[in-house]
């Protein structure tokens, strides 16, 4: 599916909508250039979560988490990863990983090709690419990974 999304808020509306679909967790890899608006499209899930705290990049702490407090499911845990300032996937047995990976979870994963052979396959892939003004957002699945 494909949608042209115009501005931050009709972006946030959009995460609202895929977290509906994924109410019970899942893996979201979110693609797309600096600035595309993946963390914009976390946000709005989050958000449908219930979380009212601010929402913030994991660019430089690599992971933030969040337990849902919302009608949607309670109590779910969210890890939005980052995973931009990866060098190595080694990087990731560093933050443990696998330990997150262990338990039932909404993992939202920002520049997921770095983290390639360390993390699971999505269950959604979410690709965002820039066209002025606005952004051309893909969604497909594990089995129909969309490049930009």
């Amino acid at each position: 599916m494909k949608r042209f999304i115009s501005h931050a808020d009709a972006m946030e509306a959009l995460g609202s909508d895929i977290a509906r679909d994924h109410r019970e967790g899942g893996i979201i890899y979110l693609q797309g250039e600096l600035g595309a608006g993946k963390t914009t499209l976390a946000r709005g899930i989050i958000r449908a979560f219930g979380i009212t705290e601010p929402v913030k990049s994991p660019t430089y702490t690599l992971v933030e988490s969040y337990t849902a407090s919302g009608r949607l499911s309670p109590r779910l845990r969210i890890y939005h990863l980052d995973l931009y300032r990866l060098q190595d996937p080694e990087e990731l047995e560093y933050i443990g990983i696998r330990d997150y990976f262990g338990e039932k979870a909404m993992f939202l994963i920002e520049w997921p090709e770095r983290g390639k052979g360390g993390i699971p396959a999505p269950d959604l892939v979410v690709s965002i690419a820039v066209l002025a003004p606005g952004r051309l957002v893909t969604l497909g699945n594990a089995g129909c990974i969309p490049k930009i």
